[in-house]
Formats: structure tokens, sequence, C-alpha cells
């Protein structure tokens, strides 16, 4: 690539030509020429021009003494199709580059304007428009260090400004001839601590560690200082959150790029050479790989394989782990159970963790900190994350552990411990006692295998003698469960196993075995779901298999009792944590995207993908399961209809759902389809985003639901005032921004409006697809939040005498 000079059409950003006059670096609006120019900067090192990409031509800077080594372009997405163009500065101080039919291709953009503004290239690489009234040099209007492509350069800042919720990141081009926006990311890492991260989308493909108080740690270069060349600086505070870096000396080049191909190299150039250096490449190595190894799992870059399970674990999948693959990860051998002597191994000289299900605490020794983890029963690791000051801060993890990898000595001195929870263990002087307690138990389990042995098969009998359903024509494959079973599983319906309770009646939780624990759904017999909704859920979930749905396991009929057998989902439903401020922390932006992606593709599944083409009709937050890991499962069918492939909509008579998340349509008229699902997802996914519930939502400033508030800040262009507080550090802005878009449109008033499932899967996942303007949400005018009734009572007056009276059954 070779720049390629400005022609100035009109009232012209001044320039001054190289070859027949000095160089300048300052430029006004009343100052214009033509010709063939570029902009200097002070101290000629940098140049501001056009430089040509193939046929195609681009406004960029670039090294005066090496014009291929381009570091910053304005128009990436709009390139010039040939030479004729102009770049003048209004008289507001916005820079405007425009083409031969004046057409605009790029503008700088600025909350505030000059009074007398003037241009300026500095001997940094930085563009900037400031006031020359200005008494602050530095008091810019507008500066290209806020904007930067695929290099950091000196002083420029990678992070955020709260204030105007500016995020400075690069963006690599999109290959080596094109500098159009590549794939690829690198930016900060809004979480609890900041990390530098590499991503590929929204799909993190390389994180550093985060800044320790003296450098960035989890890399294999101590403070990316390489030597002395540069030295980095950490700012963090009310106003700002920024890694930078200066050089050392006047005698190096230095720049960070982001290749193509999604790698961080360091560059530099000594005084009198010709060739860029390559420093050091972040993302080097296979253990740089984001998440390698799986979750528990340790990536060793000096051992063969590179991969292996922390101390405590086994592969989840040993056939898998053989034959190098590793993405499932490790799970504990024995799990933990908050027992005493419980304790932790220090391994040393690691990358710590992501910062998933994590927590900091303040001004804590090491001695505190280990402490303060073995009182929470759900705490597996813990960590010092100062190492200039051991009693600053106590880092704890709470689930998996992912991207964990060693260093070794040549790597330099990392200084970072973490501290892993394990299982009791006996020391050596009890050696005969566990002997000892090992033949007891083993005894014991015969004996207990035994009679549960007997038991099973007694059990078995009993079910093959069972009809599958009270009704002969039902003929469902699905395994039958005794009364007597249930009850003693669930210690007689005791209170202390209840998990929860609706307007269907209530779930236990039941244990089977020792190991084999199951949900129990008991059908209330004054529930308003009768033994048609109760057949009616059998027939419907046995025949669908999705990870994102709940697998149901069996039924119990005796007598008056109907009973669901379910997986059980230890961590309850999602309305336990959303709308829970203590728990609520533990999902960050990343988990709650992941269960928004989890509830899409779950409900695609029945609208799309299954041999039934299934309506919901009660999606809500406390229908979604969460597993262990804290994947979601849509549950409860028991209102749920299949329709035929060719079919739209359906009506019916009584209608059955949930305040707050019934759709227009489907609560006034009983026309229910599959954008009513649609529109229960998108109230759904706003209350993720935000943490509050849509009905019963209260504002100081009006009285909409929680609907009416988001539309209200979209028009308003205030979309991050919707996001939980809880996601200050946590959240990808641009990612919540497009998750709102999508429920905004999932909300609209009309059926016809709201895109299918399918689009909806396809936006949420493809960050650079086009996404239409939303319409105005159902149920928009401002009304107490508790009248609903009065909703229903209008819809009728609305449609005039030919109205089917529906009956509205709260659930």
């Amino acid at each position: 690539m070779k720049p390629f000079p400005f022609i100035l059409l009109t009232s012209l950003l001044h320039f001054l030509l190289l070859q027949f006059s000095t160089a300048a670096d300052t430029i006004s609006p009343s100052e214009s020429i033509t010709g063939t120019n570029t902009l200097v900067s002070s101290g000629t090192s940098f140049q501001l021009g056009l430089f040509s990409a193939g046929s195609l031509r681009y406004l960029g800077i670039w090294y005066k003494n090496f014009p291929d080594t381009v570091v910053w372009v304005a128009n990436r997405e709009k390139p010039l199709a040939d030479s004729n163009g102009s770049l003048t500065l209004s008289k507001n101080g916005t820079l405007i580059l425009l083409d031969n039919m004046n057409n605009t291709l790029w503008s700088s953009s600025s909350s505030r304007a000059a009074e007398d503004p003037v241009a300026q290239l500095l001997e940094t690489g930085n563009l900037v428009v400031r006031d020359k009234a200005a008494t602050d040099s530095e008091d810019y209007v507008w500066q290209s260090f806020d904007f930067p492509t695929d290099t950091l350069l000196p002083e420029m800042k990678l992070g955020w400004n709260f204030g105007t919720s500016l995020n400075r990141f690069l963006t690599s081009w999109k290959n080596a001839g094109d500098p159009s926006p590549g794939e690829y990311t690198y930016g900060m890492d809004r979480v609890l601590l900041p990390q530098l991260v590499i991503s590929k989308g929204s799909k993190k493909k390389f994180r550093t560690g985060p800044w320790n108080g003296i450098r960035i740690t989890g890399t294999p270069f101590p403070a990316l200082s390489f030597g002395g060349v540069v030295h980095p600086y950490f700012v963090y505070n009310s106003n700002e959150l920024y890694y930078a870096y200066g050089a050392v000396s006047n005698s190096t080049i230095t720049r960070l790029k982001l290749t193509e191909s999604g790698e961080i190299q360091r560059l530099l150039v000594n005084n009198g050479s010709t060739e860029w250096a390559v420093m050091y490449t972040l993302r080097n190595d296979e253990c740089s790989n984001y998440g390698q190894c799986g979750a528990n799992g340790f990536c060793k870059i000096n051992k063969s394989p590179i991969c292996d399970c922390l101390p405590g674990f086994f592969p989840t999948s040993t056939s898998e782990w053989g034959v190098l693959n590793w993405t499932r990860g490790c799970r504990r051998e024995t799990p933990l159970n908050c027992s005493k002597g419980e304790g932790f191994l220090k391994i040393e000289n690691v990358k710590l963790p992501d910062q998933l299900d994590f927590w900091v605490k303040n001004s804590t020794s090491t001695r505190e900190c280990k402490a303060e983890c073995l009182k929470n029963c759900s705490c597996v690791a813990y960590a010092n994350s100062d190492i200039k000051n051991k009693s600053s801060l106590c880092l704890m993890w709470f689930g998996d552990l992912i991207d964990l990898r060693e260093f070794i000595e040549e790597d330099g001195d990392q200084e970072q411990d973490i501290y892993i929870r394990v299982p009791w263990k006996t020391s050596g002087k009890n050696d005969k006692k566990i002997v000892l307690i090992s033949v007891i138990s083993a005894v014991c389990l015969l004996l207990f295998l035994g009679l549960a042995l007997f038991s099973w098969c007694i059990i078995l009998k009993r079910r093959r003698n069972k009809r599958a359903l009270r009704d002969s024509e039902e003929n469902l494959e699905l395994p039958l469960f005794d009364f007597d079973t249930i009850a003693a599983a669930t210690n007689h319906f005791s209170h202390t196993n209840k998990l929860g309770e609706g307007g269907f009646g209530s779930v236990y939780k039941a244990k089977l075995t020792q190991e084999e624990i199951i949900a129990v759904k008991r059908l209330s017999k004054d529930s308003g779901q009768g033994i048609e909704e109760f057949k009616n859920e059998v027939a419907m979930i046995a025949n669908l298999q999705h990870w994102n749905l709940v697998k149901l396991l069996g039924c119990c009929i005796e007598g008056d009792e109907r009973m669901l057998i379910y997986e059980y989902m230890p961590n309850k439903s999602l309305d336990c944590f959303i709308f829970d401020q203590n728990r609520k922390v533990l999902l960050n932006w990343k988990k709650r995207f992941d269960i928004i992606m989890g509830i899409a593709r779950g409900l695609l599944y029945l609208h799309q993908d299954s041999r039934l083409r299934i309506i919901h009709r009660d999606l809500k937050s406390s229908n979604i399961l969460l597993d262990d890991e804290l994947n979601p499962k849509i549950s409860d069918f028991g209102i749920a209809r299949i329709f035929e492939r060719n079919q739209t909509e359906a009506k019916t008579k009584r209608v059955i759902g949930t305040y707050g998340y019934m759709s227009p349509e489907y609560a006034i008229d009983g026309k229910f389809s599959v954008k009513s699902d649609v529109f229960s997802f998108g109230v759904l996914l706003l209350e993720i985003i935000c943490g509050r519930k849509n009905r019963g939502f209260h504002h100081p400033d009006h009285e909409h639901n929680l609907l009416g508030h988001a539309w209200l800040l979209w028009n308003k262009s205030k979309c991050s005032e919707l996001i939980d507080q809880c996601l200050e550090y946590s959240y990808v802005e641009f990612e919540v921004q497009r998750c709102i878009q999508v429920g905004l449109l999932c909300v609209q008033k009309l059926p016809v409006d709201r895109p299918a499932m399918s689009s909806v899967v396809f936006m949420l996942g493809n960050e650079g697809a086009p996404l239409p303007q939303p319409k105005e949400p159902g149920f928009f005018s401002e009304r107490s939040s508790e009248d609903v009734d009065t909703l229903v009572d209008e819809g009728r007056s609305l449609t005039g005498s030919s109205i089917t009276i529906t009956t509205v059954v709260a659930r």
C-alpha cells in the first residue's frame, strides 16, 4: 500500500505541500489549498493523507519514514472509489471527508463545538481538533486516539471513559490489503478486576490476567516491557479505566498491533534501521487459546499432552481426553460438602482463572481470604491479586475454573499463586483407622446395594403391571413410579424438601438413592391444571429432546395423585437469581447472555426443529430452570399446545398464562401463535438485562411497565440506564444494546411485526447483522400495573359485539 495524496475540492483543511513549502501541523477552517498534499506532525514523525488499498482510497495516518505502516484509518467502512476526495474542517470543529459528489464518507463526532477550531496532527500521531483560545493545550474537542483502529501507539488509551461511555478498543483489518473492520477486537474487559481480551465476535480467544498493581499478569512477558523498551501503566478510578504505555527511549519506535489473524504483536524499530522487528506475540502458543483445557483443566505448555486436570479432578470424558479433545474439561473426584477438614492445595506461577462466578473482597490478608472462602460452601478457590501489597485484595471463585495455565521459570517471575479447595483427607497416623472404616463402609455398601437391588426389582415388577395413564388410549413409553417410592424419597412431601410452588401445585426434591436425586411436580387436587393439562404435559415433553428443555424422567398416577418426575435442577429457577439482590451478582453479563441464547435456542427447537411444533404459552422466569452450571432449561408444558406444520394461529376461550408475559392478542382476544411465545421471550430478555420484573415495575417519573420504560429509554438513546447495576463491570455495551433492541423487536404490539425465533437467534448471535428499528411495544399506554382485568375489558369493547368472551386464568 502506498499513500495517495488529497485533491482538495472545496473550503478545505489546510494541507501544506511538502515538496514546495515548510511543513506545518495546524490548520484552520479559513485556510485552504488545492494540490497534492499531506498534513505533517510538528516533528515530522507522522503524516495524514490518502493511501491506496487495491483500487480504493482511505484517509489514514502513517509513519513518515515508514509509509507502508498505517496506524490509523478514518473511513474504514466507506472508502473512496478514487483519489478525488476532500477533507473539510467546519466552523464548529467537525472534520468531514467528502467524495467527488460531496457525499459524506466519514466525519468526526463530538459532544461539544469549538468556537475557533483548529486541526492539528501531533507528534504522537494523534489527530486532534481543539479551540485556539483553550488555555489547556490538551483540551481537545475531538481526537483520533479515542477511535483507534488496529494499532496502539504510545500514550494511546485502551479502555473506558465512564463519563462519556466511550470504549476504546482495537479492531483488526479484514486482511493485509483491506483496512475495513475484521473479525477480531482487543480491549479492556469490564469485570471486577479488569483484564485485556482478544475476542472474535462475542467469543473470547485470549485474555491476560488482571492488573496486579505492578503489571498485567497472565502473560509470559513481565510488565510487557521487554527489557525496558516501554513502561506500561494502568488507571482505574471513578472516571476512567484504561491501559496505556509510554516509550522509554527516543531511540526506539514501538507500537502494538492487532493482526488480521487475531494476535497481538509488539513491534519496534531502532534508529538507523529500516525493518520492524517483532519483540513478542501474545496468543503465541496453544495454552494461550482461551479455555484450551476446558473447565477445571490446567494447561502446561512444557508437558505432553499439554492439558491436565487440577488436583482432585478427573476428565469428564476419558475417551475424548484420550484423543486430545479437552473441551469438556474435568470434574471433581469427590464432591465438596463443606465439612470440617477441607483445605486448599497451592498451585504456583499460574495465570489466574477467568472471572466468571467470581468475587473480590477488599483489605484482607491471605489468611483471612482462606477463612472467607472456607465459610462459603460454594467457594472453590481463592488467590491474592496484588503482589505489591500482600494484604490488599482477596479473589474467590465459585464455579468452574476456566482458562488456567502454568508458567515456567523462563517465563519470568509471575508470583501468581492460586489455592484450590480439596475435600478432607486424613494424615498417615490414622491409616489403621482408615482401613477399619473402609472395611466397615464396604460391607455396609454391599448390604445397601443388595437391599436397593431387591427393592428396585419389586418396584420394576409393580411398574410393569401399571398402565401408562388412566385412559387406555394413551400409550406412552415413559417409566411409572409408584406413590410409596416417591413419598419416601421426599420424606412424605416434607416442607424442607419443597423447591417451589405454583398454581399447579408444588415441586419437591426427592432422593431415590444416595446419588440419584430427582424433582417431583405434584399436581394439587384443587389446581387449575386438571387431568387434561397433566396428560398434555406428559405426552408433549416425553417426545422432546433438547439441551435447553428440562428432561422428563417419568410420572406417577395412583388414585387422585398425579406427579411428574423431572431431572433435578440444583439452582432452581431463573427468577431466584435475577430478582434476588444477593444472588443476582452471581450472574455476570456473559452468563446472562448465555442464558438468553439458551432460552432462544430451546424456543426455536419447540417452534421449528422438534418433531412436534409446540407453542409454550407460559414462558416466564420461574419456568426457566438452571442446572448445576447455570445452563437454562425451559419447563412447565402444562398449557402448551401442538400446532400442525401449516397452522399459524389458534384461538381459545380459556386464556391461561401469567400476567406480564402474555402478548396483547392472547390476553385480550385469546389468539396465540409462535409470535405469542416471541412476545414472552422479549419480556424475559428485558427482565434478564434489567434485573426487575415487568409486572409490578414502578418508576418515579411515569406509570409504564418495564416494556414502556425500555421503550422510553430507547427513544432517548439512554439504553444503558436499563442495565442491572450489578453488571456495571462485566457487560459488553454493544452486546447489551443489541439484546435490548432484539427484546423490543420481540414485544412489538402487532404479531406480524415480531421476528420469528429463527431470526431472533440469528440477530443475537451475529453482532454484525443489521437490525430493524422496533415499533411501540404492546401494553405501552400508562396504567396501573395491577389493573390487568381492565386490559381485557378494554379489549372486548374495542372488538365490538362479535368478540368471544374469554376467561383469563392467572397462574
